[in-house]
């Protein structure tokens, strides 16, 4: 069952992280953009399970549970401001993976597809 949910939140999540470089690949399809609009409501939710989950299964993979945990805080930079006392260190880190946000997207959107079979 986790694993199923682990699926599901790292697909989603790698949508919305990687919707530039999707886009570019969709052409005039628009199927990625109508999918991280239905999406992008629960973008609180997807980076918290993002990272819930991936320090959940942190011993099972460590490469996989850093692409999660990446993605999950890339998920959260807008809700950083709302924990004060962990909000300059957060909001740091934030702004490193930032230049590799698309990356990071499609390795989460990868993993999840991985995760099916």
């Amino acid at each position: 069952m986790i694993g199923l949910l682990i699926t599901i939140v790292s697909i989603s999540g790698g949508i919305l992280l990687g919707l530039a470089t999707l886009d570019k690949w969709d052409g005039d399809a628009n199927f990625f953009n109508k999918i991280a609009g239905v999406l992008s409501p629960f973008q609180t939710l997807i980076g918290v399970a993002l990272l819930i989950l991936g320090l959940m299964t942190f011993r099972a993979n460590l490469i996989f549970t850093l692409i999660r945990l990446m993605g999950g805080l890339l998920l959260l930079t807008h809700v950083f401001g709302k924990v004060p006392a962990l909000e300059p260190t957060l909001r740091q880190i934030s702004e490193k993976l930032m230049p590799f946000k698309a990356i990071i997207g499609i390795a989460l959107l990868v993993l999840g597809i991985l995760g099916l079979f």
